[in-house]
């Protein structure tokens, strides 16, 4: 067994990290079957590449809040394991590629010096809590949302209910009614409220993009704060015991509620509530004020005098914003894909320090923003960023693409989408180059149908995909998308697919689209609005003279930033994590949740501990089934189904109880000392019976 240290002083922290590098050595000895490794992995931020025998490692950042000595040690990371570049996310994360997975453990405890994680940035878990970037400077805000998602987002890390869901779990704070973390798309949708003097939140929940866009159901117009993180907790566990476990495409919250019902689903979580861990959490506030927090404020100031030039005028115009701080101002910064490399990194803190706040917030648009900038040291942050080459205009703009890595990196993307998005962005400076200052249409691109580049919510989207000639050959294609985005406090529009296009004609879809809305559109008309004035036909129509193919060249087959002919290539994707399907496995896993149960018990987590109880059941349970070659989909088929196969038959004999009577006792009972010693006796009793069984089964 490998004998990985750290230099941490957190033992929970340790025990993840020495966990993975042991069983990053099972899995090397061929002890640990690759499903689950797989599994196992991602829920500590290791994810695998379109590349073989290299990772992606995602770095979870609550809000995507970095301070200066946070963002160094990133760059240090990707120098030391990676290739030195750092890639911002649309959900605030860093991801370095190229990562050896060895060295994993090693570059997570080094992350940790400075209280940085890995834990869930992928997998089946709760993934990263975004938030809208301007929470605590907005003037147009009612109350500060940071210390809310940071409290959701310590509150679920490592929480046993989110370790092995159906699939992911995506949360969002907007700060405001306008709703720029687009609350609307998440499973969990937050926006402040403020009703009889009390804070609290518009919750919607079940959005979602992905090949099957839903927007989100609205559960309360108003719920007080301290309800917040119960409602959620409730809401977790009907998904983990509900929610679909066989079919990737079918197991987000929001094919949940098309499966049960909005009110269905709302049935169940309020049935929870009894046997929640808390049944209020007070949120504290204190701590997240920059006159609460130590060197947070700059402190020096320039002497630098503002350029006299138009580009300088267009950036303070649409890069720049007053804070309800006053005298204070918030900078936006473009980045290309949301590429930045570590020795940009590393420059911009050096003379960036002590001119903004030491708070560096990752944008949702895969920018930048830095906070507490002197009116008097804009000029000053302007020429470091200009010297860098982040100095772009339209930062929120039309002209600022949101993309993902696509065919970069990724196992499931069609088509490229890093290249284009440079291409696109020329057509908006070059020929309509006033729209830099339109902050209403947003243009996003995505690899494939599955919308990490949010494209199924965008003005204008994309995504890759492909097309096959007369002569049978296949090239890269995109898929044009028109009309989605927010709408507002919590609600939103999907977009419509309209038609798909050689993907080296894209940059003339987006000239020809936004030709016609300059032409066409009413005095003030938004862009959606005109849209949807004229209909999906009428832009079918406009645009399928680019889809013919009877035109097509030879480059046509040569997709952006290659040099080969295209061919698609789609791997096995990861980010929904993959079934167990091994009986000997699950009872292997059995034996672990049961350790994990008496450790949380011996601790005083009573919750906690009878949570990882409920898993022993029900994963003992599955491994019997499968053993009878019994499909379920769902913990509560699992459930119902054992009864069904092994209860009702006597191949098991519980007493008194059926196994639904037993295993649902979880949400009968508040989480007493008293249920606790019950439910965990029961549970290791059970586990004996499924392991017992299962060595006559194998014996016969």
């Amino acid at each position: 067994m490998q004998s990985f240290r750290t230099e941490l002083e957190n033992p929970l922290v340790e025990k993840d990290i020495i966990d993975l590098a042991n069983k990053i050595q099972l899995f090397r000895e061929g002890k640990i079957h690759d499903e689950k490794f797989r599994s196992l992995r991602l829920a500590r931020g290791v994810y695998g590449q379109r590349q073989q025998g290299v990772q992606m490692v995602r770095i979870k950042l609550p809000y995507g809040k970095m301070t200066f000595k946070q963002w160094n040690r990133i760059a240090d990371i990707s120098d030391e394991y990676s290739i030195g570049n750092l890639h911002l996310t649309t959900r605030q994360d860093v991801q370095v590629h190229f990562v050896s997975l060895e060295r994993t453990p090693e570059l997570w405890a080094k992350l940790e010096l400075d209280d940085i994680t890995l834990r869930e940035a992928c997998g089946n878990t709760v993934r990263n809590v975004t938030a809208s970037p301007t929470a605590g400077i907005d003037r147009k805000e009612i109350f500060d949302v940071t210390p809310y998602a940071d409290a959701v987002f310590r509150y679920f890390l490592r929480n046993p209910i989110c370790q092995e869901m159906g699939r992911k779990i995506k949360m969002a704070f907007s700060n405001t009614e306008e709703d720029t973390a687009l609350a609307f798309i998440h499973d969990f949708g937050m926006i402040p409220k403020i009703q009889d003097g009390k804070r609290g939140f518009k919750v919607v929940i079940g959005g979602g993009l992905g090949a099957q866009p839903m927007m989100a159901y609205v559960a309360y117009e108003f719920l007080e704060a301290n309800q917040l993180i119960p409602f959620i907790e409730a809401g977790l566990r009907v998904f983990d015991r509900h929610g679909e476990r066989n079919s990737r495409h079918k197991a987000r919250m929001k094919f949940l509620i098309q499966k049960i019902g909005f009110d269905t689903l709302m049935g169940l979580i309020a049935a929870e509530r009894k046997a929640l861990k808390n049944q209020t959490v007070e949120i504290e506030t204190a701590g997240f004020s920059e006159t609460e927090i130590a060197d947070y404020l700059p402190t020096l100031i320039s002497d630098v005098k503002a350029p006299e030039t138009e580009a300088y005028q267009d950036w303070l115009a649409t890069n720049t914003f007053r804070q309800k701080q006053s005298g204070y101002y918030g900078i936006y910064v473009r980045v290309l894909n949301g590429n930045i490399s570590s020795e940009t990194t590393r420059s911009l803190t050096s003379q960036l320090a002590g001119y903004v706040a030491n708070d560096v917030r990752v944008t949702i648009n895969q920018g930048l923003m830095f906070k507490f900038v002197k009116e008097e040291n804009l000029a000053y942050v302007y020429n470091v960023l200009k010297a860098h080459g982040l100095a772009e205009a339209g930062a929120n703009s039309i002209a600022k693409i949101t993309a993902c890595p696509g065919t970069d990196t990724c196992n499931l993307a069609i088509a490229d989408s890093t290249n284009i998005t440079s291409k696109l962005e020329a057509v908006i400076m070059e020929d309509f180059p006033d729209l830099i200052h339109n902050n209403d249409i947003k243009i996003k691109i995505s690899g494939c149908m599955n919308s990490c580049g949010q494209h199924g919510m965008a003005h204008i989207g994309f995504h890759g995909s492909s097309l096959k000639a007369a002569d049978k050959r296949v090239l890269p294609a995109l898929q044009v998308l028109l009309g989605g985005g927010a709408s507002g406090d919590g609600l939103g529009r999907s977009a419509d697919k309209v038609i798909k296009v050689p993907t080296k004609r894209g940059p003339e879809v987006l000239r020809v689209v936004l030709n016609n809305y300059e032409e066409n559109a009413l005095e003030g008309e938004y862009f959606n609005a005109y849209y949807q004035r004229q209909g999906e036909k009428y832009f079918y129509t406009l645009l399928k003279p680019l889809a013919d193919l009877t035109t097509l060249k030879e480059d046509d087959f040569i997709d952006w930033g290659a040099s080969e002919q295209f061919a698609t290539e789609i791997g096995v994707g990861e980010c929904a994590g993959v079934m167990i399907d091994l009986v000997a496995t699950l009872l292997f896993e059995s034996d672990e949740k049961m350790e994990w149960t008496e450790i949380a018990f011996a601790e005083n987590r009573v919750a906690d501990s009878i949570y990882h109880a409920y898993s022993v059941f029900v994963s003992a349970a599955k491994a019997l089934l499968l053993d009878k070659s019994v499909t379920v989909s769902t913990q509560n088929a699992v459930i119902t189904k054992f009864d069904e196969n092994f209860v009702a038959t006597g191949d098991v004999k519980l007493g008194d109880k059926t196994f639904t009577e037993l295993v649902l006792q979880i949400n009968q009972y508040e989480p007493s000392v008293e249920f606790a010693t019950s439910y965990i006796a029961e549970a290791k009793a059970f586990l004996g019976l499924a392991k017992a069984y299962r060595e006559q089964s194998v014996e016969a």
